[in-house]
């Protein structure tokens, strides 16, 4: 008699201690408590919590885990079981699970996933209306003392979860419309607050490192290219031979006025000699003389156009152009820049804004250079010129040409590309943002 006694004392004890710790607790806490710290008062082997108001990845919540796999079968499985339970006609009363009235694919899994014998115990708001539901499975036979005991903690449980709610309402009692028109109010004046920030105006444009006085090598007359003689960014020496243009009939026209001269002075030699005895001869002295000024003029022509032919280096420095492939063959004009040679050391920033991204810049603003060879190591540079005009880029599009210099002791290779990204002042990140469709629309009304 008093072992029977001291047993329903502890579980007295047990179920009073729990229903204490259900009432300071709240939120996923004390559903953990409800699925794992009920076994202490009546015993069972798996549990799972389904809540009414929630959706559908958070309204199960199942012993033995923190957080259950939202895909996982058995947690669909459980999910399905516990929807049937809610739903069916006893979901106001505990009972125990009758197999028979669920269908047949929750009971053909039933041995997997669940132990023999459930328990479902309802939790209801002080109101009558169902809250959620606990579900206890064991492999032993529920008990009408442990259904008594799990009565009155579901009803315990049932008033935590309803007073847990109403702490979570409490937060907002406005009406539903006025919390939206909260909302939109405070999301509206973030927007503004943020539009209204001050950032720097800044456009990122492609770029090139060119030098900042080249020597242009440019065809000295009409012409094919024969050959060239250095390779791309080599270093030469001025006076060096960079390029030569076909001689093949440069060499002919000189051979022809060597050959035109030559007549012209033997025929000029025996007029001479024939004037002597011939008044005639001697009238025809003077014109003859001319046609040997003249052949001698064509000739120094001609041998001056094979001796420009032979284009040198003006200065000292790297020869920059293109493929020499694409050069050999190819007809040129005169005054068409073949290469140029420019100074390794003295090297600037050309960039190519285009004209959808102009912004006007003043000098000596900030500039950064992203080389495509190095892009994680930007190389500082400042502003020094701005074109006021616009000029064909090299994908056809009209762009504006801008100018910097490095900072300091920086150097980038002559001919690398990139992207430099140019600093302004600040301004409103709203007028930033909407800076392209101010100027489309100032040019679609003609302001």
């Amino acid at each position: 008699m008093n072992v029977s006694l001291n047993h329903q004392l502890l579980h007295l004890t047990g179920l009073l201690q729990l229903e204490q710790r259900a009432r300071q607790v709240r939120g996923r806490e004390l559903a953990f408590l409800m699925v794992n710290e009920t076994t202490g008062v009546v015993p069972y082997q798996q549990a799972a919590l389904w809540l009414a108001d929630k959706s559908a990845r958070t309204r199960l919540v199942l012993s033995g885990v923190a957080a259950p796999d939202a895909d996982s079968p058995y947690r669909d499985w459980m999910d399905r079981l516990a929807s049937l339970l809610a739903r069916g006609d006893q979901a106001s009363a505990i009972h125990v699970v009758d197999t028979k009235s669920l269908p047949a694919d929750i009971v053909a899994s039933w041995g997997e996933w669940f132990p023999a014998h459930a328990l479902w115990c309802p939790l209801k708001h002080p109101d009558g209306h169902l809250l959620g539901g606990l579900i206890l499975g064991r492999g032993d036979p529920w008990h009408a003392g442990d259904q008594q005991i799990l009565d009155l903690l579901a009803g315990q449980y049932g008033q935590c979860l309803a007073l847990d709610g109403a702490r979570r309402q409490r937060v907002f009692r406005m009406p539903r419309g006025s919390r939206r028109q909260l909302a939109i109010g405070v999301v509206a004046i973030l927007l503004l607050l943020v539009l209204a920030m001050p950032v720097r105006r800044s456009v990122v444009a492609p770029a090139e490192v060119v030098s900042i006085s080249p020597a242009p090598v440019r065809a000295p007359f009409d012409g094919v290219v024969g050959a060239i003689h250095v390779a791309p960014n080599a270093l030469v020496r001025a006076g060096a031979k960079l390029v030569s243009l076909d001689r093949t009939q440069l060499q002919t026209q000189h051979d022809v006025a060597a050959k035109a001269l030559e007549i012209a002075r033997a025929e000029y030699n025996v007029t001479s000699q024939q004037a002597m005895n011939d008044l005639q001869a001697k009238a025809k002295l003077a014109l003859l003389a001319g046609k040997v000024e003249q052949r001698a003029a064509e000739l120094a022509y001609a041998k001056g156009l094979l001796d420009r032919s032979e284009v040198t280096a003006p200065i000292d420095g790297v020869a920059v152009f293109g493929n020499a492939a694409e050069w050999i063959g190819k007809p040129v004009t005169i005054g068409e820049r073949i290469m140029q040679v420019a100074s390794p050391t003295q090297t600037q920033l050309e960039i190519e804004v285009p004209v959808t991204d102009a912004v006007t810049f003043d000098i000596g603003a900030e500039v950064l250079f992203f080389s495509n060879v190095a892009p994680d190591a930007p190389v500082r540079a400042v502003l020094e010129y701005a074109s006021y005009g616009t000029s064909p880029s090299a994908d056809g599009t009209q762009a504006y040409t801008f100018r910097a210099r490095f900072d300091g002791e920086a150097r980038e290779r002559l001919g690398a590309k990139g992207s430099a990204k140019i600093y302004g002042d600040k301004q409103a990140l709203g007028l930033w943002l909407l800076r392209r469709p101010l100027a489309a629309a100032r040019q679609w009304l003609a302001l």
